[in-house]
């Protein structure tokens, strides 16, 4: 061969190398994106700071807890699969926790800003924000863990999170909705009939509009959840061993029930072929061949 051609494929091979290197630590970046600890709060579906108000046949399956407030109103004809802690110690702690984990998700790094509107789009694993301190879905947002079911996306606002009516969240190639945590500044509204995944850490309240439902947990800091004919369920990650959510203990309310153990509603992890590995071995077996014949060109 030509030395001048080998010195063109030699570099086209550095170059090459270089690109996958870069792509493949990037998506090692993003695949590494910590998890957010929920603590004591992981226990619950629902957990508010002053209220928790339902209008119609809502469906809580897990736990359900105040504090520092004492209102919780329209169970009956909403059903709470669980036990309702009400401004007792495992509710304070819970909140106490609740507060370590907003802190964490506000402090993650490093993060990608994307556009406000998170509909039409496809996110990989990562943290994100938006210039405008505001998330808001129409239509369908996806969410592709890359076949890695560890894989955690975090969404953070400054203020609101605004979903549309009907909207939706897909999980593909493993994600999982225990995974997705939405840290929001403000306040959380989620459009009628809309469905979404993942663990609301809300500063403010969340809203949940006529026929809502969600699989994750709706977690609020200071203000209300409010409620009208919902479905939430908790999720636990495929890799962890399902656990009781609930105690079954008498309450501050004065009613005995018990948390059945959660589904496991994430998806299974699919078989992918591992490119990120395969690729920078291929380009130096590659290289290596290049430079040997090149040296042995000179001899």
């Amino acid at each position: 061969m030509d030395k001048s051609k080998v010195r063109v494929l030699s570099k086209i091979s550095v170059f090459v190398l270089v690109i996958v290197f870069i792509f493949d630590l990037s998506g090692y970046i993003r695949a590494s994106t910590t998890d957010v600890n929920l603590g004591s709060a992981n226990n619950f579906a629902i957990l508010a700071g002053s209220t928790i108000t339902n209008t119609g046949s809502s469906v809580i399956n897990g736990n359900v807890g105040l504090s520092p407030g004492s209102s919780i109103t329209g169970f009956p004809p909403g059903l709470i699969h669980g036990t309702q802690y009400i401004a007792d110690t495992t509710s304070i702690q819970a909140q106490t926790d609740l507060i370590t984990a907003y802190n964490q998700a506000a402090g993650e790094t490093p993060i990608s800003t994307i556009p406000t509107e998170l509909g039409g789009t496809t996110q990989i694993p990562g943290i994100y924000n938006s210039s405008s301190g505001t998330f808001g879905i129409t239509g369908t947002l996806t969410l592709n863990a890359q076949g890695n079911s560890n894989a955690v996306f975090i969404f953070k606002t400054a203020s609101t999170l605004i979903t549309a009516g009907s909207s939706k969240i897909a999980l593909i190639n493993g994600a999982q909705a225990c995974n997705i945590f939405w840290q929001v500044g403000s306040s959380a509204t989620l459009g009628t009939n809309s469905i979404f995944d993942g663990n609301i850490l809300a500063l403010t309240s969340a809203t949940l509009d006529t026929g809502a439902n969600v699989y994750g947990r709706v977690l609020s800091r200071n203000g209300a959840v409010t409620l009208d004919t919902n479905v939430i369920t908790p999720t636990i990650c495929a890799t962890q061993s399902s656990t009781s959510l609930g105690s079954g203990t008498t309450n501050t309310s004065g009613t005995t029930s018990t948390t059945p153990n959660l589904p496991n509603t994430g998806l299974a992890p699919q078989n992918t072929f591992p490119w990120n590995i395969v690729l920078p071995i291929l380009a130096v077996i590659g290289l290596s061949f290049l430079y040997f014949y090149k040296r042995k060109q000179t001899i």
